[in-house]
């Protein structure tokens, strides 16, 4: 439709929509080599874009519909593919309650402040508690689509944990969006002032529904034999969650369970129920929907962040209070970082300090935010003072570390063979 109004025709689209993907696996490329978040890149091509769109005297609100519609698949996909990352083993539990300790506690601190610092600058939200943590609660949440990507050459340990904790601050923090939203009545199914009881009755009844639907789901597509069944699995959880959004429930937690599911297919069939289980078949089903949500989830990322890149206002970070403002954001985010991760890890916390950046969740719920809760004085310049500079400083930490790691093993290898072996205690 944008295209269109644009006067572009369909091959012309094609042809955009094409390039646009390419450079985006070329931004991949140089991401590897350089630890410059490929997000971050595409953000400044789509402001490239966007100026030359506003030539044609194209209205960039056209792109919103597209991408809210983007955000909400990305983030599917994207959690489907973080959950199928995590394996829940016994040596697993205490990494994973420790991530989930930090991002929960780290959410809640960082939404608090946040909120604190909207009321006491922002007039339009004096006074209104409720209104504020909706607002601070998107800048306070981690971005798997930039993290899982970044975090591959790290050591294993550190990897895992940074798929765990942004991971569980995704799922947490749209579960502490959609509450604030139930409360101010204007969420799926809400009902102003519901109340927190009614809010835990409706996740316990998701995680409940989530199991049932997993388990039916892994019976069913286990003995289905044709080829192109990973797309039809695609389709049925995108219907779930958006029958799921609906009814007002927590649906991501049904992509988070299935994701675990299949993932650690002997864990959640024990006893009775495995001899309903066809190994081979869920085998097969977890490496195709490995494969098929790394590539959905590019393809995704790749047009939500160059549209979001589009729709930028660039005259909002000509603005002396919003760019004073970010940066104060940007402080409370590291500033809680470095105190939760002290008392949990000592002090190997690096890079770990650093890899904090915000990006698809954050975008995706400000653009959730009903029109009758929208703030005037609240600038898009937040979003992306905040999103780059959280990008930069982990693109920052990231070079460093690999710097640090590359000169390290130089000097193991320049150590001679004779001496590493007369420095080895006697008899090892």
């Amino acid at each position: 439709m944008f295209l269109a109004s644009a006067g572009i025709g369909t091959y012309d689209s094609i042809i955009i929509a094409s390039v646009v993907l390419i450079i985006s696996f070329f931004f991949s490329e140089i991401s590897k080599k350089t630890s410059i978040p490929s997000v971050l890149m595409l953000i400044v091509f789509g402001i490239i874009a966007g100026l030359i769109v506003e030539q044609f005297g194209v209205e960039k609100k056209e792109l919103l519909p597209a991408l809210k519609l983007l955000g909400t698949v990305g983030l599917v996909m994207i959690v489907l593919e973080a959950a199928l990352e995590l394996q829940l083993t016994k040596d697993k539990v205490k990494p994973i309650l420790k991530a989930l300790a930090i991002a929960l506690v780290g959410l809640l601190l960082s939404t608090w402040l946040t909120a604190e610092l909207f009321m006491y600058f922002l007039p339009d939200f004096e006074g209104q508690t409720m209104l504020a943590w909706l607002y601070a609660t998107p800048l306070s949440i981690l971005s798997s689509a930039i993290i899982i990507p970044s975090v591959v050459d790290l050591r294993n340990d550190k990897k895992e944990f940074h798929i765990y904790e942004s991971t569980f601050s995704d799922i947490l923090g749209i579960m502490l969006f959609l509450f604030l939203e139930s409360q101010l009545g204007h969420g799926d199914g809400a009902v102003e002032g519901g109340g927190s009881l009614n809010f835990l009755l409706k996740v316990l009844l998701t995680i409940a529904l989530s199991f049932i639907f997993s388990y039916i789901i892994v019976f069913i597509f286990q003995k289905i034999k044709n080829s192109v069944k990973l797309f039809l699995l695609i389709s049925v959880l995108l219907l779930l969650y958006a029958i799921g959004k609906k009814s007002g429930l927590s649906p991501l937690i049904l992509i988070l369970v299935f994701g675990l599911m299949i993932a650690n297919i002997k864990l959640f069939f024990q006893g009775y129920l495995k001899d309903f289980l066809n190994k081979d078949a869920a085998h097969d089903i977890y490496h195709g929907l490995h494969v098929i949500t790394m590539e959905t989830a590019f393809v995704v990322r790749t047009f939500f962040f160059v549209i979001f890149g589009i729709t930028i206002a660039l005259k909002s970070l000509g603005d002396i209070k919003v760019a004073g403002i970010s940066l104060i954001l940007i402080a409370i985010i590291y500033v809680i970082r470095v105190i939760l991760l002290r008392l949990s890890m000592g002090s190997d916390i690096i890079p770990q300090l650093f890899i904090a950046p915000r990006g698809l969740i954050t975008v995706l719920l400000f653009f959730k935010i009903p029109d009758m809760l929208k703030v005037e004085s609240f600038s898009e310049g937040y979003l992306l003072y905040v999103i780059i500079g959280t990008s930069i400083i982990m693109t920052i930490a990231m070079i460093w570390d690999k710097k640090r790691s590359n000169q390290a093993i130089k000097r193991v290898e320049s150590i001679p063979v004779n001496e590493v072996k007369w420095r080895l205690p006697e008899g090892r």
